[in-house]
């Protein structure tokens, strides 16, 4: 990572062309506002083109009076930088109805210092999310970024939240790369890709003869990240007696291998993520409260791909940079932001790698894209289904379980996003967590009859219940307990 620049200032107006301004220099607040010492002002889209293709361009004023601009016009201009910002001058304090190529609003009714403060604002969060190489327009993204700023300092345990494929490792390593700690060990470890009696020995190490095969003594993986940061990816997959000496770890940074009765000590900050909702699995015993409070000092949540598709042709050109000649026509661009993807960011990496290999100088059409989430369809995504052997009516059947997840997954991701990034308004916040409670319970209880009708349908055959609701046993199983249906 690069470090980050101490200045915020704005760049001198006619020296580069960071800052257009699409507005008619006869406007009102002409008379009030030079826009002109803001960035360069534009009167027409061939001058912004020009500008777009000859230099790169952070942020784009425009009048929404200006009917010119849309949402194929805005694509265009961000062929050379994803990147680049449109904010909309507005009259007043009233936000129009949202338009998808706009990422924010500014009032005309400012004065001019306090237009020039949000414009240093704006870039200070694009420099802060190129310093943690986080590649995003949308304001969510920068509200992580800021949040990594403020908390990398500090020794504090974090919980990253949010779907697979989000980026949780990418929060992790830039909260190590700009801590004091940068310079020692960061170690990352998945908890769900290793068995649990191997799970301990991997953190907390081993001694001679612990166990059948344990030839030698062996350091774990908290030893060797001592004096740096441990990443414990898929937290939420660890077994009751596994949480009990991770959070005896949390309090004093003491351990012991397994095998030993003498304590080591390691100083480690350690960051967690999942992609499960903990306070689901706490109510149903699967998940130690008191372990939850000491990872979660501070919560990061990451939103699905899904909640941020102004991010997709940035993130394209960053996937592709070493395939300049690789272009997206805008109609593919447009049905890339319509599809949900499931497996979000990484998802759409393998999309632009498959690209660059089938078609390295070429033009990627809708008929590329539409081959593509042809093929997609996979237990729990979000196309509709392929020929599977399977019938129309189970084929329905796991449609709607998809659709009940998705939607339970986003009351949850609300409710976090509510207590993570707004805890000045805790009375609104608690009212609006409440209703989602109630909006979740709702979900859990269409889940169960759900799973209710599929069991009668199978006559209790629960592998093929699973199969027929697209999920794993293990998970059916975990739902039958929530239920209480077994």
């Amino acid at each position: 990572m690069t470090p980050k620049s101490e200045s915020n200032a704005l760049p001198p107006s006619g020296i580069t062309a960071r800052i257009a301004i699409f507005i008619d220099p006869r406007d009102e607040s002409a008379k009030t506002i030079s826009w002109d010492k803001l960035g360069t002002v534009v009167t027409g889209l061939p001058e912004m083109y020009r500008l777009a293709r000859e230099g790169r361009l952070d942020i784009i004023l425009v009048d929404e009076r200006r009917q010119e601009l849309n949402n194929h016009i805005a694509t265009k201009l961000r062929r050379n930088n994803g990147l680049t910002e449109i904010w909309a001058i507005v009259e007043g304090e009233t936000v129009p109805e949202a338009r998808e190529y706009v990422d924010g609003y500014i009032s005309r009714d400012l004065e001019q210092s306090e237009i020039a403060k949000k414009l240093k604002q704006i870039l200070a969060d694009q420099e802060l999310l190129a310093h943690y190489q986080i590649v995003a327009r949308s304001s969510s993204m920068k509200a992580v970024a800021r949040t990594i700023d403020r908390i990398a300092p500090t020794d504090v345990s974090v919980l990253v939240v949010g779907p697979s494929g989000s980026g949780k490792e990418l929060v992790a390593r830039a909260l190590h790369h700009d801590s004091p700690r940068r310079d020692r060990p960061f170690v990352a470890i998945n908890c769900a890709a290793i068995a649990e009696g191997v799970l301990e020995s991997e953190l907390f190490g081993h001694e001679k003869g612990a166990f059948t095969g344990a030839a030698t003594r062996r350091d774990g993986l908290f030893s060797k990240a001592d004096g740096g940061t441990m990443f414990l990816d898929e937290i939420g997959e660890t077994k009751p007696d596994t949480q009990v000496k991770l959070l005896r770890f949390l309090e004093d940074g003491t351990y012991y291998p397994v095998g030993s009765s003498t304590a080591s000590r390691a100083n480690v900050r350690v960051v967690a993520a999942t992609n499960r909702d903990l306070v689901e699995a706490i109510a149903e015993r699967q998940f130690r409260e008191d372990l939850y409070f000491r990872l979660s000092v501070v919560k990061i949540v990451l939103p699905p791909l899904l909640n941020r598709k102004g991010d997709i042709q940035p993130l394209l050109q960053t996937f592709n940079a070493d395939h300049r000649e690789l272009e997206y026509s805008d109609s593919a661009l447009d049905l890339l932001r319509r599809y949900d993807w499931p497996g979000n960011v990484r998802q759409l990496k393998n999309f632009a790698t498959r690209m660059a290999a089938l078609k390295p100088k070429g033009l990627v059409g809708t008929e590329d894209v539409e081959m593509f989430l042809t093929e997609q369809h996979v237990s729990g995504g979000s196309t509709l289904p392929v020929s599977t052997g399977r019938t129309v009516e189970e084929a329905g059947q796991e449609l709607i379980y998809r659709a009940i997840l998705s939607l339970g997954n986003e009351v949850r991701l609300l409710r976090d996003l509510i207590t993570s990034h707004l805890p000045s308004e805790a009375e609104s916040g608690d009212i609006t967590a409440a209703a989602a409670a109630r909006s979740a319970g709702t979900m859990d209880e269409m889940e169960r009859v759900l799973i209710e009708k599929v069991l009668a349908e199978t006559k209790g055959n629960r592998k093929e219940a699973a199969r027929r609701l697209g999920i794993g046993e293990r998970t059916l199983y975990r739902k039958l307990g929530k239920y209480k249906l077994r």
